[in-house]
């Protein structure tokens, strides 16, 4: 899939819905950077040497990497400088960095859209920004070689020097800058043709060096978007409706809002990208007092079509679909499966669910729209920048080329900022009272109006031969369909049965790397939720669904035929005909977590298992290769402790160990939190909680330690954001299992299921 985020194309600029969301093309949205008025550059200073479009070389030395990547803490722009600085030779202390505009000289031919996600981002980045550093390299040699009239070959750089080890001669980057001779410019073939470093010649990548953005975040300076201040500023606020989406307001009644001090205008939003529905915005002159004005006015709604829908309603749909033969697209189709059920020697069929989840990123919402004359200009932390710049100009009414996109640093993202409903409040209100806006959402609304992890069904049939050997697999997953939900034709794939595109990103995961002979994947669109419950990527997106029906039956079938789950996975990853690779890059993971958890050579009390998972996460394609062992102790009463989880992950090439297991650690905690602690539930068409005191995500106290081992073998690097996400919970219900004998289906996993199943 991620191919399709590098080959979008371009559509014509128009004010349709489909200009809003497809014309987000890499190549497509003309966003009038040159000649414009009022439009701040990321590039440096003319006197500069700008190698590349990512980087640029000052005169007193300093290197300056754009990140076309958003930075929400998992510090992708020092990991963008310290690829760069790598091959360029120069000194850490050197570099700088800097996040990218939507100027379009960000739409990188190579690097594609300005989207991060997927634990695409060093991943995708890694090999284009080497060369990057490796031309910079080259052209500042020849450049100093034609400044000490030296040959070229024979000069040696390192820390930001070039030297001439013969005639003692040297030069600085600053030098050689300053003297105006590097100009040495590469064609694309040039850039592939380039010889890179083999990584036992690397000094830079594999060093656990500071991270560049911490200095500025620590004191201050670095600015997020809620941070933004502009002259004549003021504030929104939104009210929303009782439903998350289909509401519209009949009416609004502002005579109390009047009598707050410094309130301006109550806007009624007028959304024609469909993003928000039934919304509005009060402004003021702060954002007490627009919070006050929001609490004072008096509006009726007409709830809309979703107004009576639940969780409860949510599921019997999805049951419903899953039961029609017809329904939904094929993602796999190898073999016969149904034939192999009929001759299976044991059948074994389970439901998995899972409720919707909430992103709740410590920064909330916000956005701040100014429009200097024909320029409108968004200030906000945002992961999609080629789409919400269209999104934005579609809330204005404009042409997506007279909008300008000022990337701040976000509080937080894990997805949620993929969406840019924050900007049509700011923008509209702007344009309403004729002064820059910044709107702020409350937690509340964040809660209650978050495009969240979507509610699942999934029905899994697996069968064995009479040896006891995994023959056949049918895999139904029912769900709303976030990816679809964008409008934007590249990101969905065609469907192996030709019945149209499918949303991939509803279903990676289920394409595994075992080996079974029949195989069947069906995405079934629940168009009840995808309505209702407008629904987006929560980091570890699919997989963190599909991976807790796959892995956890893997378990249910090895229970059934008397066989060690781990075993009996190593059995299937035999890697066979397309699981070439793959399957023996993750059997090592699997191995490295057994090994280092003790897994089957301790001797553990009553009411404690261990038990394992073993994902090729994200996408198949970019996969992660991750195992986790997790260790818990279940109390007669249900009550699950979470005592270790062991995460093993192969990453191909690591950038900066320490930041690689802080990913992981992150990520498997947040694999727990979803595994035990956080539920949201849809009641009268809208989410019940509201705030952090309903909506619970794990607390530190309920932290269990965690050991990572990271495998390096010098392979394609890989992401590390979210795949230990999405094995913690299979291994979680597998070792309840272990311990207990009661078999878990649902997310989050509660006392009273685990209880029941004990008794059953």
């Amino acid at each position: 899939m991620n191919e399709h985020v590098k080959n979008m194309t371009p559509e014509t600029t128009d004010l349709s819905r489909r200009s809003f969301l497809v014309g987000t093309a890499a190549t497509g949205l003309v966003l009038g950077y040159a000649g414009l008025p009022g439009i701040e550059s990321a590039a440096a200073a003319p006197a500069s040497f700008e190698p590349s479009v990512w980087y640029a070389i000052s005169p007193d030395g300093l290197v300056t990497v754009t990140c076309g990547k958003a930075d929400m803490g998992q510090h992708i722009a020092s990991t963008m400088a310290q690829i760069v600085c790598e091959e360029l030779g120069a000194k850490w202390s050197d570099m700088r960095v800097q996040l990218a505009s939507n100027d379009p000289k960000f739409n990188d031919p190579v690097l594609g859209a300005q989207i991060t996600g997927g634990s695409w981002s060093t991943m995708m980045n890694f090999e284009a920004m080497s060369r990057a550093g490796a031309a910079g390299r080259i052209a500042l040699t020849e450049g100093a070689a034609a400044a000490m009239g030296v040959p070229a070959s024979e000069l040696v750089v390192r820390d930001s020097m070039i030297v001439h080890p013969k005639s003692k001669k040297q030069m600085s980057f600053a030098d050689v800058v300053k003297s105006g001779k590097a100009t040495k410019t590469f064609t694309p073939d040039e850039l592939k043709a380039l010889k890179l470093k083999t990584p036992d010649q690397y000094t830079m990548i594999g060093v656990s060096v500071p991270q560049l953005d911490i200095p500025s975040k620590t004191n201050g300076t670095a600015k997020y978007g809620i941070d933004v201040m502009l002259p004549g500023m003021v504030y929104g606020a939104v009210v929303t409706p009782p439903v998350r989406f289909g509401a519209t307001v009949k009416s609004v009644d502002d005579s109390a809002a009047k009598k707050v001090p410094g309130f301006i205008k109550a806007v009624t939003l007028d959304d024609k990208t469909a993003t928000t529905s039934g919304w509005v915005v009060a402004v003021a002159g702060t954002y007490a007092n627009a919070k006050k004005a929001a609490q004072a006015l008096k509006i009726a709604y007409d709830a809309g079509p979703n107004a009576k829908l639940s969780s409860q309603s949510l599921l019997d749909e999805a049951k419903r679909l899953q039961g029609l033969e017809d329904s939904g697209q094929f993602f796999v189709k190898d073999g016969d499966p149904n034939a192999a059920f009929g001759t299976a020697a044991k059948v074994v069929e389970a439901e998995y669910t899972t409720s919707i989840n909430i992103h709740a990123p410590l920064e909330p919402m916000n956005a701040t729209a100014e429009f200097k004359g024909d320029i409108l200009h968004i200030y906000s932390g945002n992961q999609f920048a080629t789409r919400s710049g269209a999104i934005a100009a579609g809330a204005a009414g404009i042409d997506p080329k007279f909008v300008v996109m000022h990337q701040m640093w976000l509080g937080g993202g894990f997805g949620r900022r993929l969406d840019a409903d924050m900007m049509i409040p700011a923008v509209q209100a702007a344009k309403a009272v004729g002064k820059p806006v910044k709107v702020i959402y409350s937690r509340e609304n964040d809660m209650t109006m978050d495009f969240s992890r979507p509610l699942t069904y999934q029905k899994v049939k697996a069968g064995v031969d009479g040896d006891g050997k995994l023959v056949a697999i049918s895999h139904d997953v029912v769900s709303a369909w976030p990816t679809a939900r964008w409008g934007i034709p590249d990101f969905l794939t065609p469907s192996v049965d030709k019945k149209g595109p499918l949303d991939s990103f509803t279903v990676n995961g289920a394409d595994f790397f075992y080996t079974v002979p029949n195989h069947y994947v069906r995405a079934i669109k629940n168009e009840l939720a995808h309505n209702a419950t407008p629904s987006g990527q929560l980091r570890s997106v699919a997989p963190g669904w599909t991976f807790w029906a796959v892995e956890s039956m893997i378990d249910e079938i090895a229970a059934a035929t008397g066989k060690d789950p781990a075993q009996f996975r190593i059995s299937l990853l035999d890697g066979a005909g397309k699981n070439d690779g793959g399957a023996q890059r993750l059997r090592n993971t699997l191995l490295a977590a057994m090994g280092l958890s003790g897994y089957g050579t301790k001797q553990l009390p009553k009411g404690e298992g261990m038990g394992v998972a073993c994902v090729s996460s994200q996408e198949r394609a970019t996969a992660s290769w991750t195992a986790c062992v997790a260790h818990v102790a279940v109390a007669p009463s249900g009550e699950v402790t979470v005592k270790k989880l062991t995460v093993a992950t192969d990453v191909g090439t690591q950038v900066h160990p320490d930041n690689i297991r802080a990913q992981v650690e992150g990520a498997a905690l947040w694999g727990l939190s979803l595994a035990m602690y956080e539920k949201a539930t849809l009641k009268d068409g809208g989410i019940e909680q509201t705030n952090f005191d309903s909506y619970t995500p794990l607390r530190m106290s309920q932290t269990p330690e965690v050991a990572v081992a990271v495998i390096a073998n010098g392979e394609k690097a890989t992401g590390v954001g979210e795949p230990a996400v999405t094995v913690v919970a299979p291994a979680i219900g597998n070792a309840i299992y272990n311990a207990s004998g009661a078999r878990v289906r649902a997310l989050p996993i509660t006392a009273e299921a685990v209880k029941a199943s004990m008794k059953a």
